[in-house]
């Protein structure tokens, strides 16, 4: 059988990649927030992990692979647009991930097995937390249930960090109801004009990163072969998934093989929607550039080297 390597973020090394279950092999990739158009950049890791999947099935036959990719569509983002256009959630995300579809359809990626919606796992979300919870690995304080990160000795190990050394640099959410500066939201109280969920805390609203280590579960198991993002993803978003997953499943790691791909700068600044620095996939197929030379020249460039 033809061998794969892959580089693993995890190890910082390539690794020989050997499945879990080869008759099994599963991969999950975090998908978009879908408020918006997809930007250029926003089209890398699809492309990347398209090619992988491609890869995947080649060797160990379409049937034997599971890839999963998700749609992020409970977010303030998403709310803050709902509230800017007088458009209803619903129509917006509906909207949106149609035109994801068909935008990434046209620089030729396969659809994954699986696209779950995080609306569709609030009820896993839930059951995930009440187990970190009973487990001693988070705790409720004023209608929020937060992640206890100091619980779990391994926080930090995929992104290299310390936690005492990220207290000191401040990027955290300083907030009275946390034990610690480092504990993260795992749910969120609603206003009534805000979409929730009834639950144990109150009616609220799941925190980021609980959505895709939730669906990881419910599609792909307590462990599988391949996590994979942007580079943008491994820290907090990630970090906070192998803590809260690992604790929650009783499981020394929750994906095998790590994987990112680097981001896509415009004149050496990541390329973002926040920053207003960015073109669309559908700014360019409606200049006339096919979806082939797009996905031509998003893999000449190595998928973890900077692409300007």
């Amino acid at each position: 059988m033809t061998e794969i390597k892959l580089y693993n973020t995890k190890s910082r090394k390539k690794e020989a990649f050997e499945p879990i279950r080869a008759e099994d092999v599963r991969m999950y990739v975090c998908g978009p927030t879908v408020y918006d158009r997809a930007h250029i950049g926003n089209a890398r890791p699809v492309i990347v992990f398209d090619m992988l999947y491609r890869l995947l099935r080649h060797v160990y036959g379409a049937e034997h692979v599971t890839y999963v990719r998700n749609f992020t569509d409970v977010d303030d983002k998403i709310n803050a647009k709902a509230a800017d256009t007088g458009r209803t959630i619903g129509e917006i995300t509906e909207e949106t991930i149609g035109w994801y579809l068909e935008d990434m359809a046209a620089v030729g990626a396969l659809e994954p097995n699986a696209m779950p919606r995080a609306t569709g796992y609030i009820a896993e979300m839930i059951a995930m937390i009440e187990a970190l919870i009973e487990k001693g690995h988070a705790y409720a304080a004023e209608g929020h249930a937060l992640f206890r990160v100091r619980s779990y000795e391994n926080y930090g190990a995929l992104s290299g960090r310390d936690v005492d050394d990220m207290i000191a640099g401040a990027r955290v959410e300083v907030a009275p109801y946390k034990e610690d500066p480092m504990d993260f939201v795992l749910w969120k109280p609603s206003s009534e004009d805000q979409p929730g969920w009834e639950s144990p805390w109150g009616r609220g609203r799941p925190g980021w990163h609980i959505e895709c280590s939730a669906m990881a579960k419910a599609l792909l198991g307590d462990t599988f072969d391949i996590h994979g993002g942007g580079l943008d993803l491994q820290f907090p978003h990630h970090e906070d998934e192998i803590a809260q997953s690992c604790c929650a499943n009783d499981t020394s790691e929750m994906a095998k093989v790590w994987m990112h791909n680097e981001m896509l700068q415009v004149e050496g600044k990541k390329m973002s929607k926040s920053l207003g620095n960015f073109f669309t996939v559908r700014d360019l197929l409606d200049q006339g550039y096919p979806g082939e030379v797009i996905r031509f020249v998003m893999l000449s460039t190595h998928y973890r080297s900077p692409m300007d």
